[in-house]
């Protein structure tokens, strides 16, 4: 019955079932849109939906990652439409659900698009109920479990949970519901940490003390590195962005001192009825975020490190003890035909305070200053003071054309939220078609010339993302907004990954740093750079304040440990980085497999062995394959390494061409076969990869960022063309002689093929200096590696291979 509460809203009972995707945001959008179908569908066809939406007592809610279902009928209408769709999810096993019910005061309004809706405890305490959960567990409110404990059919399928905590530190009770049948018998994760992290007793407290991981625009790339590991084959080349994302709520050791002007911006919560406007309200947080960060003043989280967190999580001040700020930002966006809503509120973490709340409801070709408002009634509100510049840097609208703003949001969507190299092309077409409609769209441009630029430095779709392609972005973006942080870091991009001018990149970049200091993107790739030009403390340094800004971003701190540490032979620390990213993304492959290699160049075999077993047999991404052909190639298991590559080869659709890791895997395929004798698939495999890497006679084998042209000298040498692999493996040296990663390789390069044509006195003489270098080798290379084995006999080499690691 419907009663009116004293404020004069009118209440009634709602038994709401509240429902939702397990694992929803680490979808891809087409993914999402296509999970979300099959599960409506599901429920769809439970009797329980069917009966009530006939009889008119059933009220349904988009949710985003799901739905809430609200029943007027019977308490006992949400349990059993519960049952069904567990039954009818059997043959569904994609869709990971949990559910959550709850019988409670609701309200029905009307929404912007005067449609019936629902607000009201009932709903969110359902919610809360459900957020207790994990995949496959039907949750119930005590209130709810306490009414169905009459009935006897109901109660040997009661199990009591306790309490657990939720937003704003409220502790709810509630019961796991499960039969033999349906539901899931585990105790959820939330309830086993609420146990674990009860207080001990005093005399106990000493041995229980707690121990305590994009905005990032493009992250740094895949790179698992053997550094001059298993034949001196290694791979080098960035990530964009994590390539599997990180939980939220893996925790980040060691305590700081938050400083007050800090602040984090979660995700923005998508309020519209089309889920595909999801796009919309994540370029709004981006581009909020994004003008935060041009402030000096304050100290900004980026985006890499919030983004898996709630759009309004349980327990803000544990979030802002892992994200090492004081402040966090919530918001919401509407996109309804021309018209925007968006709701923002800043909360202080530690006592949930609500400091200031606005809301902006704007026409769609009025939304561009948003962004500019909202940045700098933040700033106000911490008192973080604006230099000029900066007030016109948060305060410029990127452009006046509505059309060519929402293919920039798309572009930025893209880049944020899925990690591939096709993802990034798309991108790249959001950001042409951006530029097609505003050509004076200075920032389209700019995140054209770096995403182009990445593509070019992996040699994707070489046609469409030439040099050529890359200059011009760049020229366009600097031109048009020369003062502009982002022009900066599209000219940092290009200097190094096209032109490979080291210097004037790290100039480039740290103009950028100048006009946006809490840009961690930045940080990393100007670290990266550092590297190339031999400055290894200056980018150790640089890393770290990367780390300050994204601490939760597990894929840098996989760079920190498999691109920094490891070629330092420092492999503790490059573990210890590696493990607190696990901790963050305990499924990350590429982090398990740079773990692995950091075994290899100790010679731990059986170390690296358990890490790369425990990355699943079916994941055959660059980043791993080089690794356990590594692995297979120091355990003198050839036929292991044949057909760990023979798989990778044959997994590449006809007609495409081959990426420089999987030309490099050619040339290993070549060796393991002439180690098992089988000399003319050896052949074939060898010009394969010729023919792969250097199509013509007169195609240039320009130096990259995996080594391409070592790659060819060594195939060279396997079919015994002595003269074209010392004049290839000499060309590479030359060719890498400013770059301090890739030179130590390439010299490895040569001095194997040395070794191979018998010149041992010139390979051995340049072992000791890369037995030193940064990116050079390791005793456990010389002594494991095959193609040293010419070298084995003689006694200036044993020698070496015994000298314990300086």
């Amino acid at each position: 019955m419907a009663s009116t509460s004293p404020s004069g809203v009118k209440l009634e009972i709602g038994h709401v079932l509240f429902i939702d995707i397990v694992g929803y945001s680490k979808l891809l959008i087409t993914e999402q849109s296509e999970l979300l179908r099959r599960l409506s569908d599901v429920v769809r066809e439970t009797e329980q939906f069917r009966s009530a939406e006939a009889e008119g007592k059933l009220v349904r809610l988009p949710t985003g990652d799901g739905m809430a279902l609200v029943f007027r009928n019977s308490p006992e209408a949400p349990v059993q439409c519960a049952l069904e769709l567990s039954t009818g999810l059997k043959a569904h096993p994609e869709l990971k659900v949990r559910m959550g019910i709850h019988s409670g005061p609701v309200n029905e309004v009307a929404d912007v698009n005067e449609r019936a809706n629902i607000t009201g405890a009932g709903i969110n305490i359902a919610q809360r109920i459900m957020d207790c959960g994990d995949a496959g567990h039907i949750l119930l409110s005590k209130h709810v479990a306490d009414d169905l404990e009459q009935y006897p059919q109901w109660r040997s399928e009661l199990h009591d949970l306790g309490e657990c905590e939720v937003k704003h530190g409220v502790r709810i009770h509630a019961v796991n519901f499960y039969t033999d049948d349906v539901g899931n018998p585990e105790v959820p994760e939330k309830f086993q940490r609420t146990k674990v992290t009860q207080p001990a007793p005093a005399a106990a407290l000493s041995e229980a003390k707690p121990a305590r991981r994009s905005w990032s625009w493009i992250a740094a790339l895949i790179m698992v590195a053997a550094i001059a590991a298993v034949a001196g084959f290694y791979i080098f080349s960035h990530r964009p962005t994590p390539i599997a994302p990180p939980s939220a709520s893996a925790p980040t050791p060691g305590a700081v001192v938050i400083p007050e002007k800090s602040i984090a911006v979660l995700p923005f919560e998508n309020l519209s009825e089309e889920k595909a406007n999801a796009y919309f309200a994540e370029g709004i947080q981006d581009e909020i975020l994004t003008r935060l960060s041009k402030i000096a003043a304050l100290k900004v989280i980026s985006r890499t490190s919030t983004q898996k967190y709630k759009s309004a999580p349980d327990n803000l001040r544990d979030v802002g003890k892992q994200l090492g700020v004081a402040n966090i930002l919530e918001g919401s966006v509407q996109k309804i035909a021309n018209a925007v809503h968006v709701n923002v509120q800043l909360i202080r973490a530690a006592t949930d305070e609500h400091v200031w709340a606005e809301s902006y409801n704007r026409k769609l070709d009025d939304v561009f200053g948003v962004e500019g408002e909202v940045a700098t009634a933040i700033a106000d509100q911490l008192n973080a003071k604006l230099s000029g510049n900066e007030q016109k840097a948060i305060s410029d609208k990127p452009t006046q054309n509505v059309v060519a703003y929402d293919a920039y949001l798309r572009g930025l969507a893209i880049e944020d939220t899925q990690y591939s190299y096709e993802a990034y092309q798309q991108a790249a077409g959001d950001y042409v078609e951006a530029v097609r409609l505003d050509p004076s769209f200075a920032f389209a441009w700019a995140r054209l010339a770096v995403l182009r630029s990445f593509l070019y430095f992996n040699a994707i779709d070489p046609n469409a993302n030439t040099a050529g392609a890359v200059k011009e972005a760049t020229d366009r973006a600097m031109a048009l907004a020369p003062e502009a942080g982002e022009s900066w870091i599209a000219q940092g991009a290009y200097r190094y990954r096209v032109l490979r001018d080291f210097a004037g990149a790290v100039t480039a970049y740290k103009q950028a740093q100048l006009r946006l200091p809490n840009n961690s993107y930045l940080l990393q790739n100007l670290a990266f750079v550092q590297r190339r030009i031999g400055l290894w403390q200056e980018a150790e340094a640089t890393f770290k304040k990367a780390l300050e800004l994204d601490p939760r971003d597990f894929q840098l701190l996989g760079s920190l440990g498999g691109e920094f540490y490891t070629y330092l032979r420092r492999f503790d620390e490059a573990r210890a980085a590696m493990d607190r990213a696990l901790e963050i993304s305990p499924d990350s492959a590429s982090v398990r497999a740079s773990k692995a290699v950091t075994f290899q160049n100790e010679g731990r075999l059986d170390k690296a062995a358990e890490e790369l077993a425990r990355v699943p047999a079916d994941v055959m991404d660059d980043f791993v394959l080089s690794p356990r052909i590594n692995q297979a190639l120091y355990e003198r298991h050839f036929d292991t390494a044949i057909s760990i590559i023979e798989r990778k080869l044959s997994s590449v659709p006809a007609g495409q061409p081959l990426d420089p890791v999987t030309e490099l895997a050619l040339v290993q395929l070549g060796f393991c076969q002439q180690w098992t004798g089988r000399e003319e698939d050896a052949r074939r495999s060898f010009s394969r990869a010729i023919e792969a890497i250097k199509p013509k006679p007169d195609t240039a084998v320009l130096a990259d960022a995996n080594d391409t042209p070592s790659t060819l000298a060594l195939a060279y040498a396997g079919l015994g063309e002595k003269e074209k692999a010392l004049e290839q493996a000499q060309r590479a040296v030359k060719d890498y002689k400013n770059d301090a990663v890739n030179k130590p390789y390439s010299q490895i390069i040569l001095a194997q093929i040395q070794a191979r044509f018998g010149d041992h006195d010139a390979a051995i003489a340049a072992l000791p200096h890369l037995l030193e270098v940064p990116a050079g080798l390791t005793t456990a290379n010389l002594k494991l590696d095959p193609l040293w084995d010419p070298l084995r006999k003689d006694p200036r080499f044993q020698k070496l291979c015994e000298e314990k690691p300086k």
